[in-house]
């Protein structure tokens, strides 16, 4: 069974709608995938409604960004029940807060000479969902500042560059909170190398369930330092390419075998 356990659609970032995504999950022969969103399951539901009618199940998931001491962690939440209402309040706060946030992104460019009306990464988000930089970064790019996206980052809204404006985010405890009251499972997503061992106790303490390591481009070394954390502390493992859309190749060339993520499959009934 192939798995792909970490796909955004365009109620965040991604690039392609949640039907779309399970389109090109079906393309992919993908048996299972999870639409993890950046701080909203706007289209879970649109995914799982896509899915009735091809061989493809589909988890509903939320990535949820966190802050501790001044470092962005993000949560995955797989099992969600993506109706709960504290969950769905959640999201709709972070909507919020994200356009709050892009907003004072795009005034800091505009004093740097670069005019990116608000209006233009709206509409690059297709006017749904959570903003985030990557559609800043394409809006820098159909203005012709930069060339590609990773290019928008590096030059202009990267974290160590002047438009750059810091998220204002719930904490780790909260959001682990959130997706255990409903109903999910809170697994690290993308856990940083330097932090992971400091910071696993507390997240742990607050109900941590499971660790995310299988992903592209993460060294054989350090998929195995993981995999004997897990091991250790009794977690679940998780892996997906955190895709975003076709700029990053196509659906499916990163996946995952049943096998390696079998307990978090077991506890959440596949």
């Amino acid at each position: 069974m192939h798995l792909d356990l970490h796909i955004h659609s365009d109620a965040s970032d991604g690039a392609l709608d949640a039907a779309a995504v399970v389109g090109a999950a079906v393309q992919a022969k993908l048996d299972v995938i999870a639409i993890a969103d950046h701080d909203t399951v706007a289209g879970v539901q649109d995914a799982l409604e896509a899915a009735r009618d091809h061989p493809v199940q589909v988890i509903p998931a939320i990535e949820m960004s966190a802050t501790v001491e001044q470092v962005e962690l993000h949560i995955l939440g797989y099992f969600v029940n993506h109706t709960d209402p504290d969950l769905v309040e959640h999201t709709d706060a972070a909507v919020h807060r994200r356009e709050t946030r892009l907003r004072q992104m795009v005034d800091r460019l505009a004093t740097e000479g670069l005019d990116i009306p608000f209006e233009a990464v709206c509409a690059i988000s297709g006017g749904r969902g959570t903003l985030g930089r990557p559609h800043l970064a394409r809006a820098l790019m159909e203005a012709g500042h930069v060339e590609s996206v990773p290019e928008a980052f590096a030059r202009y809204i990267g974290n160590e560059h002047p438009a750059y404006v810091p998220a204002a985010l719930i904490s780790p405890d909260q959001a682990i909170g959130l997706i255990a009251r409903a109903g999910g499972i809170p697994v690290w997503a993308h856990p940083p190398r330097r932090l992971v061992e400091e910071l696993l106790p507390a997240l742990q303490t607050s109900g941590l369930r499971g660790l995310e390591i299988y992903r592209p481009r993460t060294s054989a070394g350090h998929v195995r330092k993981l995999e004997r954390i897990a091991k250790e502390n009794g977690l679940l493992v998780s892996g997906g390419s955190d895709w975003h859309g076709p700029e990053q190749g196509s659906l499916g060339e990163f996946r995952v075998e049943a096998v390696d993520v079998s307990g978090l499959l077991s506890a959440g009934g596949i």
